[in-house]
């Protein structure tokens, strides 16, 4: 492919700037071409911490999600529609979790992987981000259908179930689609190559359609389904007294929770950069070098929350535990002695009982 050079779209001050302050992420680069030039800012977070904190995410993520799996899959007399849909939610995990090395080599050293991964990994982690939050949607409505309603819902028929995941990865891809198809190696003439959207002329105006389609579509309408499904969920709980069914709730909660806490400070950056670039607040250098930095602190954030639901199952799920020290037993890695003392977890599940929580 023929070398992409900006120099044609930016003169050298600008450029300069531009690329001291890029961020390997979806949003609106740092400066445009009509945007008011500032000085270069040093970058905000050492590269080398960087290296440290995503070597040990991707380790943590890959033993982690690994044995979610292996739990959930080993338990197949006992998997709900809940435990299908956080199956799906650790396989995304695990995949983004993969491309964690690449893309802490490429804030070390530039991108020296070429085009084709540059989209493939750009893809996986759109996709991460898109499937996480419409598996969670899924899961706060089967709640909310299973605990408000009584209702058998229909997707407790397996296959019902497994059609509902297909959709849900297939909306996943067309919503990344764009990003693998824009995204290609930049090389420019006063910094290393970055793997960055290309658009020609219209750059700006099909940026701003990409920020907004996540911000629309793979967040903000998701967490207003979570939040109306959730809030009738938890009153029906509270009013029916039901305690063995609040601590059935809590790793579903917990695991929402934690997906906010990862995901929404990024989007609210995003958010605010998005106003920026749109001219309906004031952009100055200063505020651009504190969105620049807010972005790339987020996005770290962000790129956390894939290690992070395997510790929720260790420590609030009890049938997650139990179901890891039985096949730790049958391996004879543990002793069936211990597997005992230990004990089967006492579980009630939900009036809709083949929707209930096994993690």
């Amino acid at each position: 492919m023929q070398e992409f050079n900006l120099d044609n779209y930016m003169d050298e001050d600008l450029f300069n700037d531009y690329f001291s302050n890029y961020s390997y992420n979806t949003g609106l680069p740092p400066i445009l071409p009509d945007s008011v030039p500032c000085r270069p800012e040093p970058m905000a977070i050492n590269k080398y911490v960087l290296l440290v904190i995503y070597t040990l995410v991707f380790l943590l993520s890959l033993l982690g999600n690994s044995l979610v799996m292996l739990v959930i899959l080993y338990n197949r007399a006992g998997r709900s529609v809940t435990d299908v849909y956080l199956l799906n939610l650790a396989i995304a995990d695990l995949l983004f979790a993969l491309t964690l090395p690449i893309w802490v080599t490429s804030k070390v050293k530039g991108w020296v992987f070429g085009t084709p991964l540059c989209k493939v990994v750009s893809l996986l982690k759109e996709v991460n981000f898109y499937s996480g939050i419409l598996l969670l949607a899924c899961i706060s409505v089967d709640r909310y259908l299973a605990i408000v309603h009584a209702t058998r819902t229909l997707t407790q028929k397996r296959h019902l179930v497994k059609f509902v995941c297909l959709g849900i990865w297939g909306l996943s891809l067309l919503l990344s689609l764009p990003i693998f198809l824009f995204r290609e190696v930049v090389y420019p003439s006063f910094s290393g190559p970055v793997c960055y959207e290309v658009m020609g002329n219209n750059t700006t105006k099909w940026r701003l359609v990409l920020r907004i389609l996540p911000q629309t579509f793979g967040f903000a309408l998701p967490l207003l389904v979570m939040v109306f499904c959730y809030s009738f969920t938890l009153r029906t709980l509270f009013e029916a007294h039901m305690g063995q069914k609040h601590r059935a709730m809590r790793v579903i909660f917990a695991v929402v929770l934690v997906f906010l806490f990862c995901w929404l400070p990024y989007n609210l950056v995003l958010v605010a950069d998005t106003l920026m670039r749109t001219r309906l607040i004031q952009e100055t250098c200063v505020r651009r070098s504190d969105i620049d930095r807010a972005l790339d602190a987020t996005e770290i954030l962000g790129f956390l929350h894939s290690c992070l639901n395997p510790i929720i199952y260790a420590f609030i799920g009890q049938k997650f535990r139990y179901g890891l020290l039985k096949i730790l037993a049958m391996r004879g890695l543990i002793s069936k002695e211990f597997l005992a003392k230990e004990g089967r977890p006492s579980f009630v599940g939900s009036s809709s009982g083949n929707t209930s929580t096994t993690l």
